[in-house]
């Protein structure tokens, strides 16, 4: 079983390169981030005519996410977390999902990004990480084999970045965006590609300015979270760098981890 993560950056813009990568990679879950469409623009069509199953849940032209299974409908258990955007009056911005698939629970998220640092909006990603941290505690006492995964906006270590120096001062790599993280961690969940890489050196994202994809300058922000039991079953976990070079890409890669049944 193969449970992906894909920050497709407009799933209208990319829906010809996300198709393509759906039926290459053939992932049992795919988690898509930032699909930046309200529900009604969602082309469910486009991924039943090759198998795929979804549910989403959408918001105009930002944020955005959606549960892809093959051949299965996810069965939803929840969407949103119940914390307002950093806006008065704004509402909850649409970025969280969670669902059953196969008997795995698939946590998908879109983390907020909290720039600039400081101000509203990087306090609205520590209390969002923190309203994050109670619902994985939640699945947790469920004991129920669980992946939380999605884009993080978050670094975790300098390892993870081609220059902590660049990166200083952006929300990602904060001391505050690092220790939530971490404190996720800390209670006992497992960092898929971390675990398989302790040396780094691993991107998931590279910006389309400055010719960044070009010179490698990326950084680690997509991440795979496992509970104990998916922790064990983990078999392989990787990133599909190659993606990242194709015509009209999104500016991260998908990321993915393979358990076994």
């Amino acid at each position: 079983m193969r449970i992906a993560s894909f920050n497709i950056n407009g799933i209208k813009a990319r829906l010809p390169r996300l198709k393509e990568w759906l039926e290459e990679t053939r992932p049992t879950v795919a988690c898509l981030q930032e699909i930046k469409t309200m529900d009604e623009g969602f082309p469910a069509d486009e991924f039943e005519s090759i198998g795929y199953k979804a549910i989403w849940h959408g918001q105009k032209s930002f944020n955005g996410v959606a549960i892809l299974a093959d051949g299965v409908e996810p069965v939803e258990i929840q969407r949103g977390l119940g914390i307002d955007g950093p806006k008065e009056g704004e509402g909850e911005q649409a970025r969280y999902l969670e669902a059953e698939v196969n008997g795995v629970r698939i946590c998908n998220l879109y983390l907020p990004n909290g720039n600039p640092h400081p101000g509203p909006k990087f306090d609205y990603k520590l209390a969002w990480m923190q309203r994050l941290r109670a619902r994985m505690q939640t699945i947790w006492d469920e004991e129920v084999p669980a992946v939380v995964l999605g884009d993080f906006n978050v670094i975790p270590e300098d390892k993870d970045v081609w220059s902590v120096r660049a990166m200083a001062s952006d929300a990602l790599m904060q001391p505050e965006s690092r220790d939530a993280y971490r404190r996720m961690l800390a209670d006992g969940w497992t960092d898929a590609i971390d675990t398989l890489n302790p040396r780094g050196g691993v991107w998931t994202y590279w910006d389309y300015q400055a010719g960044a994809w070009q010179r490698d300058h990326g950084f680690r922000i997509d991440h795979l979270l496992l509970s104990p039991e998916l922790a064990d079953r983990m078999q392989a976990a990787g990133v599909d760098k190659e993606y990242r070079g194709r015509e009209k890409a999104s500016d991260h890669t998908p990321v993915w981890v393979e358990i076994s049944a």
